[in-house]
């Protein structure tokens, strides 16, 4: 076709409503436009640039023995209520009822699909280990969609599942997986980092995370420069020196407000001649609404957490340990 006739609607000036630089050049040279807050359609250039990456995914999945599918985006109540992630995963899920009132819901994810057609159809261990992929539109109710294509609520996800004998077997996918996926980022062109991650409502033992820096980003990232670790806070963990605990007084010497206070070291240290907040310790009580946060299938109970009062612990961070 020629350029002449090619739809490329391009726009002079940046958008008033678009403030990350991808959102303002994705939408200045004609690769999508808004349809809805985190809706948007591709345009024929959109689509192209869509399919090309899309063929480097199927290039590497298939690479790897993958085998690609093609399931619905609506899905049955029942196979999520089994998993008990109909409850679990909470407001993120688009939910619906079909004219006869049964519950159904558009996919954001498709490990109970998948997993239902292995059960059914795989009839012998001789058929594992088994790789299972598709490139396909998933949906989820963000609260706050926002910078372009980063934080979307309909998009376009290539996921991938393996079926394996055994454990060793599962290690070996994982590591196949992880090797496809840096070819992946590599022939797009993106610089990439791998980080430890926790594996969220997905579930799973272990979750290595392919990020980019940007100036846009939302997630924070622990890294060692000597050692060579990374991992995102909600899964970082540290190495920290070995506290004594020293003799305390017979009893408090005041009482300090913390209301607003997020670290004992901070208050601590406005106040002369007190002493080391190091070996201070502080106790964080969760209830109902900070539970929500954490795990919502346990709403309703209490558990108190102690910390070295220079500590900061995420949510998930106090989900891992406390489920």
């Amino acid at each position: 076709m020629l350029w002449s006739q090619y739809f490329v609607p391009t726009l002079r000036e940046d958008p008033a409503d678009a403030e990350v630089v991808s959102h303002k050049l994705l939408l200045r040279a004609g690769i999508v436009r808004q349809l809805s807050a985190g809706i948007y359609s591709y345009l024929p250039l959109g689509q192209r640039i869509a399919l090309r990456v899309m063929q480097i995914l199927r290039e590497e999945m298939n690479r790897i023995g993958g085998q690609e599918f093609y399931l619905p985006a609506l899905h049955p109540a029942e196979l999520w209520q089994e998993s008990g992630r109909w409850s679990a995963i909470g407001d993120d899920m688009f939910r619906l009822k079909d004219r006869k009132g049964a519950d159904m819901c558009l996919g954001m994810t498709h490990e109970e699909v998948f997993t239902s057609i292995a059960r059914n159809e795989i009839r012998s261990y001789k058929q594992l280990p088994q790789v299972w992929y598709q490139i396909q539109i998933k949906f989820r109710d963000e609260p706050r969609p926002k910078s372009g294509l980063m934080r979307l609520r309909t998009f376009i996800m290539k996921d991938a599942y393996t079926f394996d004998v055994d454990r060793e077997g599962l290690d070996r996918s994982f590591a196949d997986q992880r090797e496809a996926y840096k070819r992946i980022f590599t022939r797009c062109g993106i610089q990439f980092s791998i980080v430890e991650a926790s594996s969220g409502a997905m579930g799973g033992s272990e979750s290595s995370e392919f990020v980019a820096k940007t100036n846009a980003g939302e997630d924070l990232i622990a890294s060692c420069a000597n050692c060579g670790y990374a991992a995102n806070v909600e899964k970082a963990t540290s190495r920290l020196p070995s506290i004594e605990d020293e003799a305390g007084p017979e009893k408090p010497d005041q009482q300090l407000v913390s209301r607003g206070i997020a670290m004992v070291e901070a208050r601590l240290r406005s106040i002369p001649d007190s002493a080391s907040w190091t070996p201070q310790s502080k106790t964080l009580v969760y209830g109902e609404q900070r539970m929500k946060l954490i795990d919502s299938s346990r709403l309703g109970e209490n558990f108190v957490c102690g910390l070295v009062g220079s500590w900061w612990r995420g949510s998930v961070g106090i989900k891992r340990r406390a489920v």
